[in-house]
């Protein structure tokens, strides 16, 4: 036992000789160590929602089983995994490409960055969707929903869909409860995938979404569901889900499912992000007028 415990404070000399405790600590250091634990984190808890969990699990066994040969001194070993890390850190980030770039994206639309800085002058101020596009749009949700005819409605905010949009049908239709009912109406050629819709009209359909990784939902949500929360997670656009196993309506809003909402829940969250977009613009302008002298 004591045999064991000299190797293992061996170990931790040879290995972890780099730290170096402070006599010290200053209000800087306080801040640092607030900034670093604060992106530990939001790193653990972006790992804890993706399947960047199970390889962290493996990461684990991997560096406890890399101390067990430290310690009885398996130097063979431990050499080969030396040479291998460089290899391995390559070949994780191919793999989780997918998982890094919804990350660095989730980064850059954070509300207090995005409030703040909006670089898409090209956008027109006039980007939003009227009370007239709720009405129609709840009131087709509502009936598919009675009927328990299945749907998936996005709309588009402040952030483009346009690589989205290219996976569908070109419609550029004004929106009416009627022409989505019979979208997404069983056996017909526009059923299946995703509507978008921009400011009042219909821009495309049979669009592919992304499917969200979560590992927290439920097991009882289908498809659309995780196509709506994919597509919530990669932007800031509202998407509307129709079950068509229950009929019921839900909202996948900023990575949040708002499950079975009655009609004015709907409507009013509808209103709200619509009345969100013209303040953000109205925002853009001021920039873009002190921006350019006006």
């Amino acid at each position: 036992m004591r045999e064991m415990a000299a190797s293992l404070y061996a170990v931790v000399n040879k290995y972890l000789d780099w730290i170096n405790l402070p006599r010290s600590i200053s209000v800087a250091d306080i801040v640092e160590i607030i900034i670093i634990a604060f992106v530990i984190y939001n790193i653990l808890a972006w790992i804890k929602n993706t399947r960047a969990w199970a390889l962290l699990r493996g990461l684990i066994v991997i560096l406890i089983f890399l101390v067990l040969m430290a310690i009885f001194q398996l130097n063979v070993i431990l050499w080969l995994a030396a040479r291998l890390a460089n290899v391995a850190v390559i070949a994780l980030v191919i793999i989780f490409q997918p998982e890094l770039r919804n990350a660095l994206e989730s980064l850059g639309k954070r509300n207090f960055l995005g409030k703040l800085f909006d670089f898409d002058f090209s956008r027109d101020s006039s980007m939003r969707f009227s009370e007239r596009t709720i009405s129609e749009i709840a009131k087709a949700s509502y009936e598919m929903g009675k009927a328990k005819t299945g749907a998936l409605i996005v709309l588009e905010r402040r952030e483009r869909l346009n690589e989205y949009i290219h996976t569908g049908i070109s419609l550029d239709s004004l929106i009416s409860s009627q022409l989505l009912i019979n979208i997404f109406e069983h056996n017909t050629p526009l059923h299946d995938g995703a509507v978008i819709v921009r400011e009042d009209r219909i821009v495309s359909a049979t669009c592919y979404l992304p499917l969200s990784d979560n590992l927290d939902l439920s097991k009882d949500l289908g498809t659309r569901h995780r196509a709506a929360l994919g597509i919530s997670e990669a932007s800031d656009s509202i998407t509307v889900v129709v079950s068509e196993e229950t009929g019921s309506v839900s909202l996948a809003i900023e990575g949040t499912l708002y499950r079975n909402v009655d009609m004015d829940f709907f409507q009013n969250k509808l209103r709200f992000a619509a009345k969100m977009n013209v303040q953000s613009e109205s925002l853009v302008q001021k920039v873009k007028r002190k921006l350019t002298g006006g």
